[in-house]
């Protein structure tokens, strides 16, 4: 049977998602608790709905993994618990501080973490000359120097908004596309004066957030004409113009999906290649 588990962790000290031989990743430390917990002969498998990269975090992570229905049974012992309730009980007794699973729920066998998803929404915050500098927030919050005009920043980001190439903006990998669609990317300044930057799309290439944001501080900063971004994305080749921004700052706040009954539809459409008309 297929399960999803919904997780959160802090990236600071972890060398990203995927497991890497000798380094301490978010997926060698759940592999191993899951394997433990449901007392497996192998590790299990994992698959993630995006996977983040050094120094990333996460508070809307979305992973799925096939498990015995004997061992999902097995669960609660003597309890009465829900066996996903039990599942996320015994992981919060082994799991690191900085990784916690909050949900595990039974999903069709047609739901996949990665390719089932319609949209996943980023966050990336921002300590300006103007802003209040809380050094509790200071693993998930970048500290800028120069000040940044908001709106100008808010305009140059909705400008890249759409179905479009983003090679630009993407470290590429052979035989992938860079045709993303992306649905929202606004910038806010709040109480404290921190900027937050929303990012949302069907789906993500290497560094593209990241790099989004590094192209638009320069906005911000009076350096660069609010249409450079979008002029930016008209090459077919990555900008070597544009600062990738500190991975800290960056949190992957929600993964979307449609209906069970949709997601099997949606993952043959999300497999499929995407071009811009």
């Amino acid at each position: 049977m297929r399960v999803r588990l919904d997780l959160a962790y802090d990236g600071t000290d972890f060398s990203g998602w995927a497991a890497q031989p000798g380094l301490r990743t978010v997926q060698g430390e759940l592999t191993a608790a899951l394997t433990t917990v449901l007392r497996q002969a192998d590790p299990v498998r994992l698959t993630v709905a995006g996977r983040t990269d050094a120094g990333v975090h996460a508070r809307g992570q979305v992973v799925h993994v096939d498990v015995e229905r004997s061992a999902w049974a097995a669960l609660p012992g003597r309890s009465d618990r829900d066996p996903g309730a039990s599942l996320v009980s015994r992981l919060g007794g082994i799991l690191p501080a900085d990784v916690v699973v909050h949900r595990a729920a039974p999903v069709p066998a047609a739901f996949d973490a990665r390719f089932a998803a319609l949209e996943r929404r980023y966050l990336y915050r921002i300590a300006d000359a103007a802003a209040t500098r809380d050094p509790l927030r200071r693993h998930d919050t970048v500290w800028w120097r120069r000040p940044l005009d908001v709106d100008a920043m808010d305009a140059a980001a909705r400008s890249l908004v759409g179905l479009r190439d983003f090679a630009a903006f993407c470290k590429q990998r052979e035989g992938a596309t860079t045709i993303r669609t992306l649905l929202d990317f606004s910038w806010s300044r709040g109480p404290d004066g921190v900027l937050a930057g929303t990012v949302r799309a069907d789906a993500f290439c290497h560094s593209m957030v990241r790099s989004l944001v590094g192209a638009v501080v320069p906005v911000g900063e009076g350096r660069r004409a609010p249409d450079w971004p979008r002029l930016l994305q008209d090459r077919a080749a990555r900008a070597p113009e544009i600062h990738v921004m500190p991975a800290h700052g960056l949190s992957l706040e929600e993964v979307v999906y449609p209906d069970d009954a949709d997601v099997a539809a949606r993952s043959l459409v999300t497999r499929a290649r995407r071009t811009v008309d």
